[in-house]
């Protein structure tokens, strides 16, 4: 269903969570009736099985969103195909009958089809997805896409040849993901799922499978569960239903199951019986971690509005409890650093109730106690009133959104729904359903029935799974398993009261503040803008639109900045408004404030950046003035919590400490500390004991410096509003606000990349794993045109990468290249690229980018390949011209550059006009091999085999 209040797999991370929950609807409808499937989309199953889900969507505008979804994962692999499911998956881009070797990626990189960010796949237990999404401005596009999708499903032509390629590419992503989650995972997975078949079938495989295959094995996988009866079509966008049925039928319809099929059966998790602790630590652990798993059970989802409405409960539930979880997070000295509990599913199947927490200093049993205590708490006493009013307005409030968008939601939204229900049989109403439904059943739960929940829900006296996952430290040893079952058990028996709540105010601001006027306004009518000027200097840009019915989008922005303020205050003013913002707003709480906002969706941040300061605000359409007052307030004053201040730099300082076990930070201290040769202001993560420089009564003092005067600013906004509406509550709050003079320029702190070629070597990690970092820096002259040049040279770079490093020598299995261009403080460009591999091949890996620098330099793209890159941006725009978050950026980033916002106009234009010769020039500006930057991650091991020599 399209609102997902709750839903995770545990397989995404292993203790994170969220609510699990998915709405339906209707009107005066019974409780046994069942939920039917929505007129938005057309469901039909071909002779052969084959299901299809089609639906006709206006967004984005000119765009197909197909996927072949495959009933067919990992769990089905034989003892010989462990990792071959996701093979297959990798092969389905290396050649199929209609589409030879690598053809099938260039044709639809041709047509604006970017590989990876567009094109992609993946591979689960259960299930394989292949997603293509399809620009439908000519209509061969959308033929030829429904013969890709027909290709993978029976038309893979495992080359003898690719396969071995492809082998070392597969390899690679393995050795990518091998660490301390993979370490840790391969332990705690067997627990998980209580000698399931699913802890022997991680979709990456066996590495010893992966080197020794032999192809016909892959085929068998191939041949076996790729079939129409374990298969789906879904398609939706800009397309006839008719048509896509057609050529689901002519692609589709002819497809055979084999003869005699093997069964598709699904792997059984039993249920613990017994409490077991279970504890694994590693040293280069991202942090530490408790994780209470009660019982599994057998799970399907709801058919009939009864089975809804219970959903509707355990949303609810989970909501309720949380929040009484994240109010306990936010202690001086807190139990966690941040935690939860929820009903989870471990698989599509099957599900439980689990409690998680992030550990802090307090350790593992305090962590334990207070899980447990809040969810007796709530098993026994249950929830409040005020409690439940709130959390039945906030999910109101999120089917209001849903509904009120019904016309304008993305082809991708509708996408993950019709896979669910193909694969999970989640039901598919529509929206119109869902709002129905929810508007009817909502007001009737009651209370006893929300406790009654709990009760039923917090299982006592049942066999659970306690894991500790943490970081190895001599200085910390992990806790002991009977003393996490004691501390278990004491919580499961303690003494506890009812919870109480202090009472709260029900608004912001009792009165609105004497309002400003508005003293000029004039229009841009290419643009579609309104402008305004402020009786107190403040300016505001409008552009209301119709691509959304209930979102507003608004931000404001001038120089000035963590620049203003010497190295000694650095630290203060790089954290000021992330502290300010954790303290909560006027006489709330951040948790109280969530309580007074309850059905209301609004929301604002302040940011204090390098060379500038940044407003950025949000809201649905009926709540505008909540957000503008949120604003006003910001600009007021600041709450002083000493206990939420210690809360917020206990948990930075923690999470600075975990870091630090990590492979990956030395090697990024040592590329910023090269870049920038050490410089005081360079932009890298603290150490722990750097916190203690900040003080929370310099912090809010720079924050007040700042953000006590809105001198300068200019506000945009933009989204579904009506300007005559807003004046008068823009004269309000934006009027009335401080514009005391204060500094609005930024001041050069001297922050400069290193000259010349740095070289640098980390050693860190116990895997075989390397990572290569090439930076280019120096001066530039900053323009659109210029930009455009730059960012042209980094696509086609990606594409390099990609056909030569990863298809044609099976060095890597992902990597990229980034860049920018900057005017303050000084003209600059940056150029990175970051490749991971095996220590083996870094030389290999250098030799041939390299070599791509030069040949680029030399030879400049080839039309093709820019080609592809000017009708990827062409379609990126399109789709973005419709989006409020792209024209506020647009127009934000035009007054912060000093550059035509009019230019948005006439991007294709632009895009079109770009030649080979101005991307070969910016390679011989950009990639200058006498100035860059050179760091590469090896392993511990090769320092000591380095230093054996």
């Amino acid at each position: 269903m399209l609102i997902q209040f709750a839903r995770n797999t545990c397989l995404a991370a292993l203790f994170l969570f969220q609510p699990l929950f998915s709405g339906v609807a209707g009107a005066a409808i019974a409780l046994d009736a069942p939920i039917p499937v929505g007129p938005q989309v057309k469901v039909g199953k071909l002779p052969n099985g084959l299901s299809y889900y089609i639906q006709k969507n206006a967004r984005p505008e000119r765009r197909l969103e197909l996927r072949l979804v495959v009933k067919a994962g990992s769990i089905l692999e034989d003892e010989d195909q462990q990792g071959l499911a996701h093979f297959v998956e990798h092969m389905a881009f290396n050649g199929t009958a209609n589409f030879k070797k690598h053809e099938l990626i260039d044709y639809l990189q041709s047509i604006g089809v970017k590989f990876g960010a567009d094109l992609n796949a993946y591979t689960s237990f259960d299930e394989t997805v292949y997603i293509l999404p399809i620009p439908t401005d000519r209509p061969e596009n959308v033929e030829r896409a429904f013969q890709v999708l027909e290709d993978w499903a029976h038309g893979l032509a495992f080359d003898d040849a690719e396969i071995e390629k492809e082998r070392g590419i597969v390899l690679e992503e393995l050795r990518l993901g091998k660490g301390a989650g993979d370490r840790i995972g391969k332990k705690v997975w067997p627990k998980i799922f209580n000698g399931s078949r699913y802890a022997e079938r991680l979709p990456i495989g066996k590495e010893e499978v992966l080197r020794n295959f032999k192809p016909d094995t892959l085929r068998r996988f191939y041949r076996d569960w790729y079939r129409p009866d374990l298969m789906a079509v879904v398609a939706v966008g800009d397309i006839e239903p008719a048509q896509a049925e057609k050529l689901i039928r002519a692609h589709f319809g002819k497809l055979k199951n084999p003869r005699p099929a093997r069964p598709r059966t699904y792997a059984e998790i039993p249920a613990r019986e017994d409490t077991e602790a279970v504890i694994v630590t590693d040293k280069e652990a991202g942090g530490n971690s408790i994780l209470i798993r009660y019982p599994v059970q057998a799970v399907r989802e709801p058919d009939t509005v009864r089975g809804y409405r219970e959903q509707l409960v355990e949303s609810l539930f989970t909501g309720m409890l949380g929040g009484r979880l994240q109010e306990l997070a936010q202690q001086a000295e807190p139990p966690f650093l941040r935690g939860g509990s929820a009903l989870s599913k471990l698989t599509p199947f099957y599900k439980s109730f689990n409690a998680s927490a992030a550990v802090g200093p307090g350790g593992a049993p305090r962590a334990i106690d207070a899980l447990v205590r809040e969810n007796e708490r709530a098993r026994r006493f249950g929830f409040s009133a005020a409690e439940l009013e709130r959390a039945k307005k906030d999910m109101m409030r999120s089917f209001e959104r849903a509904y009120a968008e019904r016309e304008k939601t993305d082809s991708n939204a509708y996408v993950g729904e019709y896979m669910r229900n193909f694969l999970q049989q989640e039901p598919i109403p529509g929206i119109a359903a869902e709002y129905g439904y929810a508007t009817e059943l909502l007001p009737g739960i009651t209370l006893d029935e929300m406790n009654a929940y709990a009760r039923r829900t917090i299982p006592a006296n049942s066999g659970k799974l306690v894991i500790y996952s943490g970081i190895e430290r001599a200085d910390m040893p992990p806790p002991e398993g009977p003393a996490l079952l004691a501390a278990l058990a004491a919580a499961e028996k303690a003494e506890l009261a009812p919870r109480t709540e202090k009472a709260l105010g029900t608004t912001l601001m009792e009165t609105p503040p004497k309002p400003g006027a508005i003293v000029a306004e004039s229009e841009d009518k290419a643009l579609g803008l309104t402008r305004l000027t402020l009786s107190n200097g403040v300016k505001v840009i409008l552009k209301p639109t119709d691509f959304r019915n209930d979102q507003v989008v608004m931000s404001a922005a001038r120089f000035g900045g963590q620049s203003l303020y010497g190295d000694a205050d650095i630290l203060n003013a790089r954290y000021a408004n992330a502290i300010v913002a954790s303290m909560g707003l006027q006489d709330y709480s951040p948790l109280d404030l969530s309580r007074v906002l309850a059905g209301k969706a609004a929301a604002v941040t302040m940011g204090l950046s390098g060379y500038s300061e940044v407003v950025g605000a949000s809201s649905g359409a009926t709540d505008i003035e909540t957000m503008l007052q949120m604003l006003w307030l910001r600009f007021q004053g600041v709450r002083r919590d000493e206990d939420l201040f210690k809360s917020f730099i206990g948990k930075q300082v923690e999470a600075a400490r975990n870091r630090l076990a990590q492979p990956g930070a030395r090697f990024g201290d040592t590329l910023v500390a090269t870049l920038y040769n050490n410089h005081p202001r360079a932009p890298r993560p603290l150490r722990p004991e750097e916190f203690a420089q900040i003080s929370l009564d310099r912090s809010i003092a720079i924050y007040r410096e700042r953000f006590s005067s809105a001198k300068d600013l200019t506000f945009v906004m933009v989204g579904s509003f009506d300007v005559k509406t807003v004046k008068p509550l823009l004269a309000t709050y934006l009027g009335s606000l401080p514009t005391p003079d204060i500094p609005t320029d930024y001041r050069d702190v001297g922050l400069r990349p290193v000259k010349g070629v740095v070289k640098r070597a980390v050693y860190s990690g116990t895997e075989p794993k390397s990572t290569v970092s090439l930076t280019f820096t120096g001066d530039a002259t900053f323009s659109e045109a210029e930009q455009m040049r730059l960012q042209a040279l980094v696509e086609v770079l990606n594409i390099r990468i990609i056909e030569v490093l990863r298809e044609k020598l099976s060095l890597i299995y992902g990597g990229s290249a980034g860049a920018s261009l900057g005017r303050i403080p000084y003209q600059s460009y940056s150029l990175s690229v970051t490749l991971p591999t095996g220590p083996e091949n870094v030389d290999k890996v250098l030799a041939a980018t390299f070599e791509e620098f030069e040949r680029l330099k030399r030879e400049g793209p080839t039309a093709a390949d820019l080609a592809k890159v000017k009708q990827n941006w062409i379609q990126n725009h399109r789709k973005a011209l419709r989006e409020n978050g792209y024209w506020l950026a647009r127009l934000q980033s035009a007054l912060v550059d000093g550059t035509d916002p009019a230019a948005i106009l006439t991007h294709e234009q632009r895009v079109g006009a770009l030649t080979p010769l101005e991307v070969q020039d910016a390679a011989r500006r950009y990639l200058n091999t006498e100035n860059y930057v050179q760091v590469v991650l090896y392993p511990e091991k090769a320092a000591q085999e380095a230093a054996a020599k």
